[in-house]
């Protein structure tokens, strides 16, 4: 550099550092004038909407629409599935167009083929998946129904499945296990069990086991209270792993906590004790003793074990037995287990049953429209033994329910809340309490949950 240049430059950063402060209000004051400037300047420029327009038209030739439909014809059809559930009035015809299929070839085999047949045929409700093929045929078919009868009832499932092959069909069933999953829930009483289970969205089969499962502790006609809360983890059953749409799809209650009035009730299913299992209390007892608290799943109870009113005589007298309030037909069910000593018409009992449970105990089971059962039959505690009627000497379609000991009517309830329950033994009691350790943390974890959540395991 040379030094007369050198010597300039020394010159201006002393100056600028003997006036760093004056020079710093100039520029600042240089840049504001500037802003001023633009702001006074910036309004002059012209609006947008005087600017002048113009439209332009251009002409637009379509190609051929032959051509087009014809390219998008040579294109592959994505192969589509669709779901759906039959109906009591569908026809093969019907079924496929819902499902978005018209294949002729499909129809008849619907109507004909003698295993194809059961998508139609039988109650309605079953689960249909079709998948079709390029040009809207049917490729594959596949119907999810329930098991009508025996012992895979409730555990299995029927699986149909139809596929075209080649230019024939292939028509396959088989039956399949139901697969549990673990839903949590919860809820407040406000009114009824069923009315805050519906507000949680449970199904009411989970409803009917929790009356079941507490019914020797809580009477949850009368003893309910606003307030009362709830927490249970339950099994759902799935086909395929889809929920089914039949029935309630609901499995066992594993463990259910209800706080009745202050007072909190445990109940886990464990599947030790003995070849049924059972519920049981976080201190190894049974919930259920020798006999069940009613012979109906959930009724109501019109009258009771006391003085009444006789409905037909019109006279004051002790009822000596229970009346439960039930549609005709409804499923009853042995308290105990036991041996049918009576089967049949027993003058203004009407059908009857009576089943003797040893030790001087038996009971009776009145007003049936059907009887199951025969005299001698063995049977076991929770059997269906007959429906609910008007026969005999009544005024309407009910159970009248009697308890005897030593040919002594007793109060059924009170039977039932006194008999001796199962205590688990200490070959079991480990592994008791480990599942309940874990039930209990499910039960917290279902605490505050409005609605069921599905858990998989």
């Amino acid at each position: 550099m040379p030094p007369e240049l050198r010597r300039r430059l020394d010159g201006l950063q002393r100056a600028a550092a003997a006036h760093r402060r004056a020079l710093t209000v100039g520029v600042v004051a240089a840049l504001g004038g500037f802003g001023i400037t633009a702001f006074g300047i910036a309004p002059l420029a012209p609006d947008a909407a005087d600017l002048p327009t113009r439209i332009v038209t251009e002409p637009v030739e379509a190609g051929s629409l032959d051509a087009q439909l014809d390219r998008l014809a040579a294109q592959p059809q994505p192969s589509l599935t669709r779901s759906d559930v039959t109906r009591v009035a569908d026809t093969a015809e019907g079924l496929l167009a819902r499902l978005g299929i018209v294949d002729a070839q499909a129809s008849e085999l619907l109507r004909t083929h003698p295993t194809a047949r059961r998508v139609l045929s039988g109650r309605a409700g079953k689960m249909i998946h079709a998948r079709s093929g390029p040009t809207g045929e049917l490729a594959e078919l596949v119907a999810r129904f329930p098991v009508e009868a025996g012992g895979q009832a409730k555990t299995h499932f029927h699986r149909l499945e139809i596929r075209r092959d080649g230019a024939g069909w292939v028509v396959d069933t088989r039956v399949v296990a139901l697969e549990p999953r673990i839903q949590l829930g919860s809820g407040t009483i406000t009114s009824s069990l069923f009315a805050a289970t519906e507000a949680a969205r449970l199904p009411d089969a989970v409803a009917v086991q929790l009356a079941e499962i507490f019914a020797t502790e809580i009477d949850f006609h009368r003893d309910l209270r606003r307030g009362d809360t709830f927490s249970v983890v339950y099994e759902t059953l799935t086909a395929d792993g889809e929920a089914v749409a039949w029935s309630d799809g609901v499995g066992r209650v594993l463990a259910a906590e209800f706080v009745n009035a202050g007072k909190s009730h445990h109940a886990l299913w464990f599947g030790g004790a003995g070849p049924r299992g059972g519920y049981f209390g976080l201190d190894g007892r049974s919930k259920q003793g020798d006999f069940l608290a009613s012979p109906m799943e959930f009724s109501r109870v019109t009258s009771g074990f006391a003085m009444r009113m006789h409905p037909l005589l019109r006279t004051w007298r002790q009822h000596r037995g229970v009346d439960y309030a039930a549609p005709v037909g409804t499923p009853v069910r042995s308290v105990g287990d036991g041996v049918v000593s009576f089967a049949g018409w027993q003058n203004g009992y009407g059908q009857t049953v009576q089943i003797d449970h040893g030790n001087g105990r038996d009971t009776l089971y009145a007003h049936l429209s059907r009887i199951v059962v025969k005299k001698g039959e063995r049977v076991d505690q929770g059997q269906h033994v007959g429906n609910v009627g008007m026969t005999g000497w009544t005024t309407g379609p009910h159970l009248h329910f009697e308890f005897r000991v030593g040919g002594v009517h007793k109060d059924p309830l009170q039977i039932a809340k006194a008999s001796e329950p199962i205590v688990l033994d200490n070959t079991v009691r480990a592994r008791f309490d480990e599942s309940a350790r874990l039930m209990q943390a499910k039960l917290d974890l279902a605490e505050g949950v409005a609605a069921p959540r599905t858990r998989f395991e």
